[in-house]
């Protein structure tokens, strides 16, 4: 990946550039916010680490600005603050997604893998299917007013589902995009985890359904089954 780092502070600008680089990433680093808004003009990027505090031109005025000017780079924001209300403002502003100082590498690194994926400018905190509620910021889905108790990977595939409604998600696809590593598309490891999460849907009358689409994989959907053996396996 080609990632610009907008930080003025040396120390963890230079400790994120070496971080990526030792994973073979190309990174450039700016140290004002107008600087990393011209860089973010003048060369493609697969992502941009920006500091919410900046000497000219803080965090959510880059965001801003780029998002503005029609840019869909996904920006992963670092703050010294927390709590829910710099969260929402910081992707209000644009931002991709949020992580608070002090920081992993590694769940920087990991961030960073999820917003490329999935593209930027694009993210929606509150999605609907039928009457299955998803809030990306609290990491909450919810039917009606009963929250769904799942795991982290449950939670993982159902929001992927929940991104794509009514469409046919390949085995191979959930595989890349939510274990983030190429297994054998004969692995079970896709199947059994959505038999589960199915149990947990479908134990709840007005939930949606996982239906499995014969020879090409899995769909989350309102409509009931076309076939009667559309939800086997």
């Amino acid at each position: 990946m080609k990632i610009l780092i907008i930080d003025d502070d040396v120390l963890i600008r230079e400790y994120v550039e070496r971080g990526l680089r030792e994973e073979g990433h190309s990174v450039d680093g700016a140290e004002t916010g107008a600087e990393g808004a011209l860089m973010a003009r003048l060369a493609a990027y697969d992502a941009i680490v920006l500091d919410l505090q900046l000497p000219d031109l803080n965090g959510y005025q880059v965001a801003e600005l780029l998002r503005a000017e029609g840019q869909s780079t996904p920006i992963l924001m670092l703050t010294a603050r927390s709590g829910t209300e710099s969260l929402v403002q910081g992707l209000e502003a644009g931002a991709d997604d949020y992580l608070t100082k002090p920081f992993e590498l590694l769940e920087l690194k990991a961030r960073l893998r999820a917003l490329v994926r999935r593209g930027g400018a694009q993210r929606t905190e509150q999605v609907a299917v039928g009457a299955l509620q998803l809030d990306r910021i609290r990491h909450r889905i919810t039917l009606g007013e009963k929250a769904l108790r799942l795991t982290p990977r449950e939670y993982r595939l159902l929001e992927y589902f929940m991104l794509r409604p009514e469409r046919v998600v390949s085995r191979s696809e959930l595989l890349e995009k939510v274990w983030e590593i190429h297994f054998d598309p004969q692995s079970n490891i896709v199947d059994a985890h959505v038999t589960r999460l199915r149990q947990k849907l479908h134990a709840e009358t007005e939930a949606p359904r996982i239906a499995t689409v014969r020879g090409f994989g899995f769909m989350l959907t309102t409509e009931q089954p076309v076939e009667a053996d559309a939800e086997a396996h």
